[in-house]
């Protein structure tokens, strides 16, 4: 049965994972010298009624030769597949179709991977764009390419002082006046808002688009990751020169 570049992808990290971590133990391993050190010792008394010791000895227990062995058919499996993904990552390519359009011809796997982060990007900034208000009706004007509101009459008024008589004056007592301010208009307003805002609709429909070309990429990525792939033997030829 054949492998697919999906598949080499799914593998790809537990190798890598495993791989530096039989790197890691191999790097400590030899680092320990008394790991690597043996020792034989025998005694023999000057005469027969001398003291009989025992013999001693300390095996090796790590042969850096084996750790090398070892650390090679890991990191050749590394190699391998690393290699057969990137191998395969030349000829897996897919094309981005939107409603019947083919926007995009033949992609690679690592074109239609940036343009998903892209597109992500992209849509993060559109659903941050300012929209008109809703409160208000617009309209576009094509004289300042602006969006415009219909003219808002509106009073200006003053404010103007008036004397309220409380008491009328009498020989005793002067009048009791009240100042008062009565609001007078003395003219008009005519205003109209502009915006360079975006209508909602505008927004949503961008949004919408943005969510198809995103599928769109995401099926083809899919797509090229289906392509059948060549298993590539490189590991061993590197290591046989490296340590052979």
């Amino acid at each position: 049965m054949a492998t697919k570049l999906n598949q080499i992808i799914a593998v790809e990290k537990g190798v890598k994972s495993k791989s530096f971590q039989d790197l890691t133990e191999a790097h400590h391993s030899v680092q320990k010298a008394p790991l690597l050190s043996g020792i034989s010792r025998t005694y023999q008394p000057k005469d027969e009624e001398g003291e009989q010791l025992p013999a001693e000895s300390t095996r090796v227990q790590v042969k850096v030769d084996d750790v090398l062995r070892d650390m090679s058919t890991s990191l050749t499996r590394l190699f391998d597949v690393t290699a057969t993904k990137d191998w395969a990552n030349c000829v897996a390519r897919a094309d981005v179709t939107v409603d019947g359009t083919t926007l995009v011809r033949d992609a690679p796997v690592t074109y239609l991977l940036f343009l998903e982060k892209q597109l992500k990007d992209l849509q993060t900034f559109v659903r941050k764009l300012p929209v008109l208000d809703a409160a208000e009706a617009w309209t576009h004007d094509a004289s300042t390419d602006v969006w415009r509101t219909e003219p808002v009459r509106t009073v200006k008024t003053k404010k103007v002082p008036r004397n309220h008589v409380k008491a009328e004056a009498t020989e005793k007592h002067p009048a009791q006046v009240e100042v008062y301010y009565e609001d007078v208009p003395v003219g008009y307003w005519t205003t109209v808002k502009f915006s360079g805002a975006l209508p909602a609709k505008r927004v949503n429909e961008l949004l919408e688009r943005l969510e198809k070309l995103q599928n769109a990429v995401k099926f083809a990525r899919e797509e090229a990751n289906g392509t059948e792939v060549t298993d590539q033997r490189v590991g061993e030829a590197v290591f046989s020169y490296l340590f052979g």
